[in-house]
């Protein structure tokens, strides 16, 4: 490109050269011809005006008298009626220029001049105005490479920020080039930079959530299996096989919610839903995992209370509480439901050493954690919990008491009003 731009720019310049300078040149040399016409017949109206002056005075007329009114370089010849002609200079040869004059007393004045010096000015002439021409030609070509260069400088630069996109690198990069067409290209790409950054982060906030959120449910189907395994009982098989087949319809939702949240946070399939079973179902999932650390899990406080929400979701924050105080508490794991106002709590709490001060609310920012996790429950199930209306708050540092709000279902506020 800047190749063509260079030609395409020269040819111009040479295109206006050649028209502009044929016609100076033709100008300029009619000028100087003129010019030295002029200056002959000059010199011949001067001697005709001088040799009349001196018939009428009777004075003598000698090439010596006349030497000094012809230029230089130039030949004049009088010739008076009944006298020998009188001639100054050395009359040239070749093509010449002449004037002719013919004064009052009959005389004859020639005048003339070699036409070479007229050559030589024209000549002098050409070459002045071809080296401006060079001048113009160079002024041109320097003036070509700069504007390709800035033309073509921003080209390259924006076709390696497309590279760069391809390739997976998608920071935007907010170079202007003064130039609108280009600018308007630059912004294109900072606003594609810009949505494939927040597509990828989106996809990797996807894997990191997902990664974090199927752990805990894999885990408890693994070892629901252990348990089929290790038992000869076949009521017991079918129990456990019965709850391994629930876990996995959960873990499906789980999955499919990771997946909506993913695309809109704000997507929700609420319903209105027994808040009792699925208490009760993560108590059961997490009863074995509680034994094996030696400890128990319990549940209290109001029963029948109906939320509106994901039933998956809900019981996939409750793990979430439930995994985080089997990690960092200690003691009995209690769930407590309660009602406050039109909502419905469920409070997950234990006798751990509880949330350390310097986090507090921050608990529940991602990466945030106070000993080796991930930092991704607390900050996934709290945005499971408000996908569907609800919230999810640390109310007691020590001990900690997480508690989930939802909705409660309409019709059972109205029931409990009468």
């Amino acid at each position: 490109m800047r190749r063509r731009l260079i030609n395409s720019t020269l040819a111009v310049v040479l295109v206006v050269i050649a028209v502009f300078g044929v016609s100076l040149v033709i100008v300029e040399t009619r000028t100087i011809e003129n010019s030295a016409q002029e200056s002959v017949d000059s010199d011949a109206v001067r001697l005709v005006s001088i040799v009349d002056s001196r018939l009428i005075g009777g004075e003598r007329i000698t090439p010596e008298v006349l030497r000094e009114q012809v230029g230089s370089g130039r030949y004049a010849r009088i010739k008076i009626p009944g006298r020998d002609p009188v001639e100054v200079g050395k009359r040239p040869s070749g093509s010449v220029i002449s004037a002719a004059k013919v004064g009052d007393h009959h005389e004859t004045v020639l005048v003339e001049a070699d036409r070479s010096t007229v050559s030589k000015e024209v000549g002098r002439t050409l070459t002045i105005i071809l080296g401006v021409a060079l001048l113009a030609v160079i002024a041109a070509v320097l003036l070509a490479v700069r504007q390709a260069h800035r033309l073509s400088a921003p080209l390259t630069d924006l076709a390696e920020t497309a590279e760069r996109l391809g390739s997976g690198d998608p920071r935007p990069r907010h170079r202007r080039y003064g130039v609108p067409e280009l600018d308007r290209v630059a912004d294109v790409l900072d606003s594609s930079a810009e949505r494939i950054a927040r597509m990828l982060t989106a996809e990797r906030r996807l894997a990191a959530d997902a990664s974090h959120q199927l752990r805990t449910p894999l885990t408890a189907l693994s070892m629901r299996l252990e348990e089929i395994t290790v038992t000869d009982d076949l009521a017991t098989v079918k129990e456990e096989a019965t709850i391994a087949l629930g876990q996995v319809e959960r873990l499906t939702d789980v999955v499919q919610r990771l997946l909506t949240n993913s695309r809109d946070p704000r997507t929700g399939s609420a319903i209105a839903f027994d808040v009792d079973e699925v208490v009760k179902q993560q108590i059961e999932e997490w009863r074995p995992a509680v034994r094996s650390e030696g400890r128990a899990i319990v549940r209290s406080g109001k029963q029948g209370l109906r939320a509106v929400g994901t039933p998956g979701a809900v019981a996939q924050v409750l793990a979430t509480l439930i995994e985080n105080s089997l990690m960092h508490g200690d003691g009995t794991v209690a769930i407590r439901t309660r009602v406050t106002g039109n909502q419905a709590v469920v409070e997950v709490t234990d006798e751990g050493p509880g949330v350390p001060p310097d986090l507090g609310a921050r608990v529940f920012e991602r990466t945030v954690s106070g000993q080796n996790s991930t930092g991704l429950g607390l900050a996934v199930a709290r945005d499971l919990a408000e996908a569907d209306g609800g919230r999810l708050e640390l109310l007691q540092q020590r001990p900690p008491i997480f508690a989930l709000f939802l909705s409660r279902e309409a019709e059972h506020q109205a029931t409990e009003g009468v």
